[in-house]
């Protein structure tokens, strides 16, 4: 049998097992984020609850993406679901004994969210050595798919459990979807990039300089490539201004709407549904021949339905839930292709650190957004979030049409590859300039 199918077959095993925990983190994140509502009625609480779970990935992605393309990335995704178990378990001895306060909640959403900032890049970085580049745009599509399912699912099962269950008895629900998780990763093999197999044991110091040349050379990487960098400030802008909105969903559904659990969990889960009917249909197709293409148009689909909810009426609540829909749908067409455009260019010993550095400069901004939008959003309404976002990534989506280094991101691979060549070929006349120096 080809490595390649085995390794593809791991893959599967590897992906069902984490679609399982994520279930359990969905009904968590859900049930979690409607008794903050619930407590407080602000949107600032809400923004803070947002802010902590970012936090690990802002500050910590670019060192978190050099350790992961050097650790063993199996072990990583078991320590990181290890950690979510324990987080969760302990957050639910809490609401049991009737003693759990915010401030409690804020600290585990932030346990939580600094495992997730090591569980993801290692799941990511893996994904190439597993499966065949030419279905990486189909897994993308399945993962989009499957997000969309998680919270067709998890949204409204949330909401019905809430009304049965203690939060604490939601939370033990996660705590086994995360046992499962862990429990496949022992019976599954993660292959390793090539150079993670052939280091030797290192002193600290060894360690700690080579951990600097690593993250001084996923800046190079990424900083070499002017596609990626455009595509990298698109990111920011959109961050800064789309996210926050739905970080307040939930306010947006009490305030503006005047609905409960239930209707947020129907808002969200059209959402997923919109997720499951793009990713089905991206997973079936793949898209434009050009990635990019696919990832722009989905772009500006995402800010017309944006706008949508943020005009829509309190009274034609199914204007929003038909906006939320398309926004799900168009969102597996932004991200899936983007992915595999990444995947098939990036170095597989350096995903780790491209991955991580794109995702804590993008995600830069977020903070920024949801500090100003809670704030905002408890005087001016939820509601003109969605425009401003909506309308920032209209804007995005089309000016990239116009934008050739951001068209031809696909065909720069080869400058991008010639740009990796040069820089190691400097690090290692440099390296032997050293080593003639001390001799």
């Amino acid at each position: 049998m080809n490595p390649r199918d085995k390794s593809m077959k791991s893959f599967l095993m590897l992906w069902s097992g984490q679609a399982i925990s994520l279930f359990g983190s969905q009904l968590v994140q859900f049930a979690l984020i409607w008794w903050l509502t619930q407590e407080t009625g602000s949107a600032t609480v809400l923004a803070m609850a947002s802010l902590v779970g970012l936090l690990p990935q802002v500050v910590l992605g670019p060192f978190v993406g050099v350790l992961v393309d050097r650790w063993n990335r199996r072990v990583v995704m078991l320590a990181a679901d290890g950690m979510v178990a324990l987080a969760t378990l302990v957050l639910a001895l809490l609401f049991w004994a009737g003693s759990v306060q915010i401030w409690q909640v804020f600290v585990i959403l932030f346990v939580r969210a600094l495992a997730g900032a090591f569980h993801w890049p290692a799941m990511q970085a893996s994904v190439v050595l597993m499966v065949p580049e030419k279905h990486l745009t189909r897994v993308q599509g399945l993962n989009q798919m499957m997000q969309g399912a998680l919270n067709i699912v998890s949204a409204p099962v949330g909401a019905l459990l809430l009304a049965v269950l203690p939060v604490q008895g939601i939370l033990a629900i996660d705590v086994i979807t995360a046992v499962i998780a862990i429990t496949i990763l022992f019976f599954i093999h993660v292959p390793q990039p090539e150079h993670q197999r052939t280091q030797s044991a290192q002193s600290l110091r060894e360690f700690s300089h080579e951990f600097r040349q690593d993250l001084q050379a996923g800046l190079r990487y990424v900083w070499s490539w002017p596609a990626l960098m455009m595509i990298m400030v698109m990111a920011m802008f959109i961050n800064l201004l789309l996210n926050p909105a739905f970080s307040l969903l939930p306010l947006l559904v009490t305030g503006h709407f005047k609905g409960d659990a239930l209707q947020l969990g129907f808002l969200e889960a059209m959402f997923g549904l919109g997720l499951v009917v793009g990713g089905l249909l991206l997973g079936v197709w793949g898209g434009f021949k050009r990635k990019i293409v696919t990832s722009m148009c989905g772009l500006i689909g995402m800010g017309l339905a944006s706008l949508v909810i943020g005009f829509t009426p309190p009274t034609m609540f199914y204007v929003a839930v038909l906006g939320a829909f398309v926004i799900g749908y168009m969102n597996s067409f932004v991200n899936g292709p983007l992915f595999a455009i990444l995947q098939a260019v990036v170095a597989p010993e350096m995903q780790g650190r491209v991955f991580t550095l794109i995702g804590s400069l993008a995600g830069l901004m977020s903070p920024i957004g949801l500090i100003i939008a809670g704030p905002v959003a408890d005087v001016f309404g939820v509601q003109s979030w969605f425009v401003v976002g909506g309308a920032a990534t209209l804007l995005m989506g089309v000016v990239g049409f116009f934008v050739p280094t951001i068209m031809n991101v696909e065909s720069d691979r080869e400058h991008q590859l010639a740009a990796e060549f040069e820089g190691n070929e400097t690090t290692f006349a440099q390296e032997t300039a050293v080593a003639d120096a001390t001799m």
